[in-house]
């Protein structure tokens, strides 16, 4: 679970972003802007990331302030799971990734499963929408919320992307290093549950 003061710092940076959207009084937006400036103050001083960073990362978004969305494909092949080995930690993942805006959930999983793993897919089922605070993560400045999204293989092979240097599947007693920023343990095996069980409810936090 996250650090309390980190669901504060979240919450006082969506209050500020919010209010700096909407304000119109001057005196209004300048109270606001000082409490961006205390969440950046309260970033850096816990991380020490320079304060440039901090506001290029978490306080730079304008609008009203909404939590992310990091959609992951499932893909399940002769029992085993497809994970994607991630060149920026060198660890494993469910492929997957931000939503970017105009596509769909189920076409970002398609999407990313192709640039990441090489296979083409067809998404059949959601299995779950969990909120990344809930889970075993690393803490994480953004308010994010995870999308499982069941897909079967159509076409393709395995094949590596910009972002990826593995492409493997792997049983449920045989798993490799995991991306924590990305999936914990605990959601993989979750998702094998859903292998065994193709009636299990589609988890929702």
């Amino acid at each position: 679970m996250e650090p309390k003061w980190l669901e504060w710092v979240k919450q006082i940076q969506s209050i500020a972003q919010i209010g700096l959207t909407y304000a119109k009084d001057p005196y209004d937006v300048e109270r606001y802007e000082a409490l961006r400036q205390l969440s950046i103050e309260m970033v850096s001083t816990y991380t020490f990331m320079e304060k440039e960073q901090v506001e290029l990362v978490f306080a730079n978004e304008k609008g009203y302030a909404t939590p992310k969305v990091d959609i992951r494909g499932v893909v399940f092949h002769q029992g085993k799971l497809l994970l994607v080995r991630e060149k920026g930690d060198g660890a494993w993942a469910l492929p997957g990734g931000w939503a970017d805006i105009g596509y769909s959930p189920s076409e970002i999983a398609v999407k990313e499963i192709k640039e990441e793993s090489g296979f083409d897919v067809k998404p059949v089922r959601l299995l779950a929408v969990m909120d990344k605070k809930n889970h075993d993560h690393p803490p994480e400045l953004y308010h994010v919320y995870k999308f499982f999204i069941e897909c079967v293989i159509i076409g393709g092979e395995a094949k590596t992307g910009l972002e990826t240097s593995g492409v493997d599947f792997f049983d449920e007693h045989h798993l490799p290093e995991l991306s924590l920023e990305r999936n914990t343990v605990k959601q993989i095996q979750t998702m094998f549950e859903f292998l065994h069980d193709t009636g299990k409810s589609v988890i929702l936090d």
